[in-house]
């Protein structure tokens, strides 16, 4: 019976041991365990890329300060391919595999709007800096419960348009005399959201007529046919919308040699590797670009993560996009929110997320601004309000936030600069040689 009583000690003891030695390896892990960011994007885009390496850079700045909550700051990826179902799939696996803690998108507008309800669903702090589609803002306000974990820290699209309508009359109407159209748009959602923005508000306000619009497919690769359809239209300019493979419908315009002016929103000019994408045959391009942009002068803070950023990197794109800064002054703000909030608690992080403000000056003056639209607070030209959304301004003298966008221009010695509005242009608006006004 002693026997027996003895070794049940023993068993006890055991136990207690091996309990014990559990429960300090579980709180050693505890103690060890990353914050872990997902980047959700293309990985062989310049898009993608930017906002990728934007957030590697923020990401080893914050951990060799000590990371977040005493937290090394772990980076896993998630490629969309830019496809819809392969972004479905990207935010699942960055969900239930990764279990991250954060999202950072440098998606296309179509793909978010492909993952947009697998955030809703598992409720993960998302930040998108390349999509800027005015309908995810509107969700936000028809049902803030759901969305809130979503901030979009590039202005919408209605934003960039609006203040490209400035652009419409001050530079294309007035300055050049232009009062006619043909708009040339991809078949994506954010063309049509940029085809209707455009159509909707340049003609009343700007006084432009839009003569006719023509669709074309991302997968063309002959633009004669609808550049014959554009000048037989007997438009003054063509506006060009293209986010995708947009190097092609650029150099098939200075090859082609087509007739009128051409402006609008298009991708590929906003990266600085445009010219070598053409091979020299991009002169006379013009673009809406959010900012920051090529072209455009920087403050010291941004100009110090391109330097660390082209001493990091040796392949394209060779300068990072607009979402690359994005990305960079906004994974920081994410952190800087987890730090304040202690965590990454849907209420809490969404709250202090909201309270982040960054202020960039160059000469003493307000350059970048990276905070938000309050949630009630209504932007007083448009009359809208923008919750989660970048804090832009478009209104000069841009007093309260940086411009909603810029107009860059490559000019056909292979140069580039921001052509409008005043406060930002280093250059003037002019046409390709070839066309006569």
């Amino acid at each position: 019976m002693a026997l027996i009583l003895i070794m049940e000690d023993l068993m006890k003891f055991n136990f207690i041991k091996v309990v014990a030695t559990m429960a300090s390896f579980m709180l050693a892990a505890t103690a060890s365990a990353d914050i872990k960011v997902g980047f959700i994007g293309s990985l062989s885009s310049d898009t993608g890329l930017s906002t990728l390496r934007g957030a590697e850079i923020a990401i080893d700045e914050l951990n060799a300060s000590g990371g977040v909550l005493g937290h090394q700051i772990k980076l896993v990826t998630a490629d969309t391919r830019q496809d819809v179902t392969e972004g479905v799939k990207a935010y699942e696996y960055l969900a239930e595999t990764e279990e991250v803690d954060f999202i950072i998108s440098g998606s296309i507008d179509d793909v978010s709007l492909g993952w947009l309800p697998r955030m809703q669903e598992y409720q993960i702090p998302t930040l998108d800096t390349w999509t800027s589609y005015i309908g995810i803002i509107d969700m936000l306000v028809e049902d803030y419960d759901s969305m809130k974990p979503y901030f979009m820290n590039i202005a919408s699209d209605e934003a960039l348009a609006t203040l490209y309508i400035d652009f419409g009359k001050d530079v294309l109407v007035d300055q050049m005399g232009w009062k006619s159209t043909v708009i040339l748009q991809e078949d994506t959602a954010f063309g049509g959201a940029i085809h209707g923005l455009i159509s909707q508000a340049m003609a009343p306000v700007a006084g432009i007529e839009v003569v006719e619009t023509i669709v074309y497919d991302v997968a063309t690769v002959d633009f004669a046919p609808l550049y014959s359809r554009a000048v037989a239209s007997g438009a003054d300019f063509i506006y060009l919308i293209s986010s995708v493979n947009s190097q092609v419908v650029s150099s098939q315009y200075v090859k082609l040699q087509v007739p009128l002016g051409m402006t609008g929103v298009n991708v590929a000019p906003m990266g600085q590797d445009y010219w070598a994408d053409t091979g020299g045959m991009g002169g006379g391009m013009s673009t809406l670009t959010p900012i920051p942009a090529v072209g455009m002068k920087l403050d010291p803070a941004s100009q110090a993560f391109v330097d660390t950023y082209q001493a990091k990197y040796t392949s394209r794109p060779i300068v990072p996009h607009f979402n690359g800064f994005n990305a960079y002054h906004g994974l920081k703000q994410a952190m800087a929110a987890a730090e304040e909030a202690g965590g990454f608690n849907n209420t809490t992080w969404v709250t202090a997320m909201e309270k982040q403000d960054l202020i960039l000056e160059l000469d003493g003056e307000l350059w970048l601004r990276y905070g938000w639209w309050g949630n009630d607070e209504i932007e007083p030209r448009t009359g809208r309000k923008y919750p989660h959304n970048l804090r832009f301004d478009i209104t000069e003298p841009f007093d309260d936030g940086a411009p909603s966008m810029v107009v860059i221009q490559w000019y056909e010695d292979g140069t580039n600069a921001v052509v409008y509005p005043d406060k930002y242009a280093n250059g003037k608006f002019t046409l390709p040689s070839w066309v006569k006004k």
